[in-house]
């Protein structure tokens, strides 16, 4: 279960290329190789109210959020994090360029005993 959620300013709409930025996210999960790919979610969604700082309406951020399994070591989770926040950071370097853009990653480690899945993903991609 690595579950990547984006939530981002409606105010990056053509701005930035949000279903890219996914794919890259994707890929980047993928090179940590600490998930299976039938697990791997990447999504987003845009914000169409918000109040950022100094309220200038130029202010646009995107907040991910890094939500995983237990099972992995504290390093392990950093890794992965470092590989996903450098992926995002690549993409949105002309954001960052600007005074105006803000961009935040937070990894959370799920309860196992508070969490129900179904997948029927995985047979497939495993071959079963």
């Amino acid at each position: 279960m690595p579950h990547l959620a984006l939530e981002y300013s409606a105010n990056l709409e053509g701005k930035a290329d949000i279903a890219a930025l996914c794919r890259e996210l994707h890929a980047a999960v993928m090179a940590s190789g600490l998930f299976e790919l039938g697990a791997v979610r990447v999504r987003a969604f845009a914000a169409p109210h918000y109040a950022v700082a100094d309220l200038d309406p130029r202010n646009a951020f995107i907040d991910m959020s890094f939500r995983v399994g237990q099972g992995r070591t504290a390093v392990d989770l950093r890794s992965a994090g470092e590989l996903i926040f450098a992926a995002a950071t690549k993409h949105c370097a002309k954001l960052l360029a600007e005074p105006h853009f803000a961009l935040s990653l937070e990894v959370r480690e799920i309860n196992s005993e508070l969490s129900w899945k179904k997948n029927a993903i995985h047979p497939r991609l495993r071959g079963q």
